[in-house]
């Protein structure tokens, strides 16, 4: 941390502004890591970047407005940071030096849009802001693929979450009005038009903090790795739980524990739902589209154990209202959001009697955040 202040940045002529927006995740969670489909879309709010170069070989500074704080590096000093925002800073920065890219000292100042913790992806919005912008600011010429790449590693290597590369792939490669069908082994993707008039898309935040970094996210990674690993015993040609069917791992049942098969069952179950629920986009079939969320939340309750008191509730508080067809958590688990696909016109209602019911129940106050299917990341000169 340097000793910089606001004054420092007092009169910013602004060379290139980057929107880098969160996303959400419609269904196919914990899935990403284990080479596994996933069906996200960058969403309407986002975090802006303002950078420009400050004409010194290697002086970097950062100025968050949100957390009113100041990060002041040197490249040629960069290691991790006690401040957890700083790493998806400082951790996409060194992926650029790692492959010797031409960078001298630059300044920027963040705003944020995005709740933390949410499950909305701050952290990847964050890291893939700075990678765009680097990238376009000292003409770097990496490929968007490359920057997704970078910002995954960043937060493998300075925040220590062993997350897959959903979270940064839709925050870069979304399209507006569309859904992102990823496969998470290939790369590739297909754009699903979103169209569920007279259907939207509710978040409801339980403000319970998550932390991603925390050691039950990398366990779940660890738990699913030794399942692969007892399978590949019996079926050698098997390299992640994206190569397993449900009839393999019922075969094996008895060489695994109860927690390990319930891992793998998970992911196995949320990659058949997760082309069930593109199926049924295709025939515009919400109903069934609601069910599947319903089961993605039960896997993750039952099966995958990320769940908590306060999604639970919600989601279960949902089955009450047939203008709303689905609900399930979204995100790492452990708090955040679930996320409702609900009739528009029962919006205003359903977030009284939600927000009610929750604040009597946990006398926390939940907060209501509409989205809407939005574009990547993109820049401004």
């Amino acid at each position: 941390m340097g000793t910089l202040n606001k004054d420092y940045f007092d009169n910013f002529e602004t060379e290139l502004t980057v929107f880098s927006p969160g996303r959400i995740n419609l269904i196919g969670e914990h899935t990403d890591y284990n080479d596994g489909f996933v069906l996200p879309t960058a969403i309407d709010k986002k975090i802006s970047f303002s950078f420009r170069k400050n004409n010194t070989a290697e002086t970097c500074n950062v100025y968050s407005k949100n957390f009113d704080a100041f990060l002041q590096f040197q490249l040629s000093k960069i290691s991790p940071s006690t401040i957890e925002w700083e790493n998806y800073i400082l951790g996409v920065i060194d992926e650029f030096l790692k492959r010797n890219a031409s960078i001298t000292g630059f300044d920027c100042i963040i705003h944020s849009e995005l709740p933390i913790g949410a499950g909305i992806s701050s952290s990847a919005a964050l890291e893939c802001g700075t990678a765009i912008g680097v990238n376009s600011l000292f003409n770097l010429q990496f490929s968007s693929k490359d920057l997704i790449t970078f910002s995954r590693d960043a937060e493998h290597n300075f925040v220590g979450t062993k997350c897959g590369v959903m979270d940064q792939f839709a925050v870069v490669m979304s399209e507006k009005d569309h859904l992102l069908l990823l496969d998470c082994k290939t790369l590739t993707h297909e754009l699903i038009p979103f169209n569920f008039s007279p259907y939207k898309l509710l978040l409801v935040n339980t403000n319970i903090s998550h932390n991603l970094a925390s050691s039950e996210y990398n366990k779940r990674r660890e738990e699913c790795e030794l399942g692969v690993k007892i399978i590949q015993q019996n079926y050698p040609e098997v390299t992640s739980l994206r190569d397993v069917n449900l009839d393999m791992l019922n075969s094996l049942k008895s060489d695994l524990n109860e927690t390990i098969y319930q891992r793998c069952n998970y992911v196995i179950s949320e990659n058949i739902r997760v082309k069930q629920a593109v199926k049924s986009i295709k025939e515009n079939d919400l109903n069934s589209l609601g069910m599947l969320m319903y089961a993605s939340h039960e896997g993750l309750r039952n099966s995958y154990d990320v769940s908590c008191p306060e999604l639970d509730f919600l989601v279960d508080f949902s089955k009450s209202y047939q203008l709303v067809l689905g609900a399930r958590m979204m995100g790492g688990g452990f708090g955040g959001c679930t996320i409702h696909l609900i009739h528009q016109d029962f919006i205003d209602e359903y977030t009284e009697v939600v927000s009610t019911a929750y604040l009597k129940q946990f006398g926390i106050k939940a907060s209501i955040i509409g989205v809407n299917p939005c574009q990547g990341c993109f820049t401004q000169s």
